[in-house]
């Protein structure tokens, strides 16, 4: 488990500030390096976090039908430039021999993954897999939506282009309806 560097951070920032042509010393920047160093350890917080250790609650429910939960908010860190995307994440699972997870857990899954310096295909996937390797569903279903500042701001600046990805395991894969059906429920 990695520990922050808040001084190291503070440092960096002040390094950047001064390689950009900008006065680290000037009034409206002394406390930047400090609230960026702090910012860090908020959005990077997942990189001490497990998406499995969500899922060890389980409940014993006869329940093998589908289980969505959709429009998870969450915003991450572009892995290639640091500037944030984010967007809407949808999980969808079909339980197998009754072995059900509180709602949250989905959902806290999707911000663990997410905090990290990270790519949008990553988080998709690794959710997914998480809640296989835990869970032994039937099927899986991972599709998250989002806007990546690093379009919008900078390069091709194409503010609102939003990428779509998906993880689909188990039946989700072979079942064309199982997952017509989740996909119409997101919409």
């Amino acid at each position: 488990m990695s520990t922050i560097n808040y001084e190291q951070i503070e440092h960096a920032v002040k390094l950047i500030l001064e390689a950009v042509g900008e006065d680290p010393n000037r009034e409206g920047l002394l406390d930047t390096p400090k609230r960026v160093a702090r910012m860090y350890a908020e959005v990077f917080s997942g990189l001490n976090e497990d998406p499995k250790e969500h899922f060890k609650t389980i409940f014993g429910e006869d329940h093998e039908e589908l289980v969505l939960v959709k429009d998870i908010p969450f915003f991450s860190m572009c892995e290639h430039h640091l500037v944030p995307f984010y967007g809407k994440a949808h999980v969808a699972y079909i339980p197998r021999g009754g072995r059900v997870t509180g709602l949250s857990k989905l959902a806290r899954a999707v911000e663990a993954v997410a905090k990290r310096p990270q790519l949008q295909e990553r988080i998709t996937s690794t959710v997914a897999d998480s809640i296989v390797e835990t869970l032994e569903p039937l099927g899986v279903m991972v599709v998250v939506e989002a806007e990546h500042m690093c379009m919008t701001m900078r390069g091709i600046k194409k503010p609102g282009a939003s990428t779509v990805t998906s993880a689909v395991r188990g039946v989700f894969v072979d079942d064309v309806a199982a997952r017509a059906e989740v996909l119409s429920l997101i919409k």
